[in-house]
């Protein structure tokens, strides 16, 4: 058992309030949290937190996370350019050690800014959920394949094996985007989803150029023709959705889909600012993402944050768009439901111990005049002391807890980056 005492405790339950307390932990699980009893039980650790911040932990609502390999390599050129000649040509040449090692990478800098969870579509999956589970971290797959009818196959088996493969792995339906799948593979999905009675995600209007050519083509916008198509009859949701328009936003609202926006990708790929603030004028749930280190190309939830929030208020010329309220929210709980974590939203007795302690006590988080505000304006990941996942503290001060050597993780994923991209 591990008790945090001492602590300042953001539940995100109903409320954004703030409360004095502790929280303990047995297994994977929160089993207090609240004033300190008069009778203490035996704990195998106590920490006394003197006041740190300790929240829900960030999750990754859409990730490539072993796209490290193509950190600041693939640059400067508009997303389809970028997709077709700096990024598929190499990831055919990845293994899966390369995804694995990657992976590990990736998983080493999302403990160190606070998530503890990854929505991650990427290739090689077997090996993304064992270098999840070798590191303790929680993985939720999401298929992104791509091509003819016949890759249906491939999903059924896919969903088959990992649905139940380990408790810090799940598995979502989805497929790449509707420009590289055809329309045959697509209702193929959608019978798979309503059998199984299954949520389906996808990129969907990132860019504009991707969104008019799928209404030149299918007569209807992506989010329209997936709905036609009967794929989101289970829920789901879009990756990036920048275009989205009212009548595509309507349908996320209708059909409960989560929006997972990426704002800093979507601005380095110059892809356009998603217009959160209709999205919940409209009752859209909000998530956020970080896409993959190669468009981003870091994995920090506060510069997600950050950047949701700011941008709105310059795509919508109004400086009270999309309150940091809703923003904290996107990163965290709302990220877990997109995810189907329902069990890591939020803290609470029963809920799985998936938290983050906060380090206030720094220079560019005082004074605090709110903590909620603090936290997308001037938070940042050397705030993080320290990350816990199902229980177990996985990154504390500095240092992995995770019997990672993290310089000889270094010296390989960089013997591989440049063995893959070397031509």
């Amino acid at each position: 058992m591990l008790r945090f005492y001492n602590a300042e405790i953001l539940a995100m339950e109903n409320d954004l309030i703030l409360r004095k307390g502790e929280l303990w932990t047995k297994g994977d699980r929160i089993t207090y949290m609240g004033e300190t009893p008069a009778v203490l039980p035996n704990f195998d650790r106590e920490i006394d937190l003197q006041g740190k911040l300790l929240m829900p932990s960030f999750k990754n609502a859409h990730a490539h996370s072993a796209m490290t390999f193509l950190r600041s390599f693939a640059e400067d050129v508009p997303l389809q350019q970028w997709l077709f000649e700096k990024v598929f040509p190499y990831e055919e040449r990845l293994t899966p050690d390369d995804v694995y090692v990657f992976t590990k990478l990736a998983i080493a800098e999302y403990l160190s800014s606070g998530f503890t969870a990854a929505f991650d579509m990427y290739l090689e999956p077997e090996a993304i959920v064992q270098a999840g589970i070798a590191c303790g971290f929680r993985t939720v797959l999401c298929s992104g394949i791509s091509g003819d009818a016949v890759e249906i196959d491939r999903l059924q088996r896919m969903y088959e094996q990992f649905c139940s493969y380990h408790p810090l792995v799940q598995y979502r339906l989805g497929f790449h985007s509707e420009y590289t799948t055809t329309p045959a593979l697509r209702r193929e999905i959608a019978k798979l989803a309503q059998a199984e009675k299954q949520p389906v995600y996808t990129h969907i209007s990132e860019t504009k150029k991707e969104h008019d050519e799928c209404i030149a083509r299918n007569g209807c916008t992506p989010a329209q023709h997936f709905a036609e198509l009967g794929l989101w009859e289970y829920g789901g949701g879009g990756f990036h959705g920048v275009w989205l328009d009212a009548a595509d936003r309507k349908i996320f609202a209708d059909k409960g889909l989560y929006l997972v926006s990426c704002p800093a990708s979507n601005a380095k790929l110059a892809s356009g600012i998603a217009p959160l603030q209709e999205c919940l004028a409209q009752g859209v749930h909000l998530a956020l993402g970080t896409d993959g280190p190669a468009s981003n190309n870091a994995v920090d939830p506060f510069r997600e944050m950050y950047l949701a929030a700011t941008l709105q208020r310059l795509r919508c010329n109004d400086a009270a768009a999309v309150p940091a309220t809703e923003i904290l929210k996107a990163a965290t709980v709302g990220s877990a439901k997109a995810m189907g974590l329902h069990d890591c939203d939020m803290l609470a007795v029963g809920k799985q111990a998936d938290f983050i302690v906060v380090d206030t006590a720094m220079p560019n988080l005082r004074p605090i005049h709110d903590v909620v505000r603090n936290l997308v304006y001037s938070g940042g990941k050397q705030n993080i002391a320290m990350t816990i996942c199902a229980g177990k503290i996985l990154y504390e001060n500095g240092s992995y807890c995770m019997g990672l050597d993290m310089e000889k993780l270094y010296a390989e994923a960089q013997q591989r980056a440049e063995h893959l991209t070397k031509d």
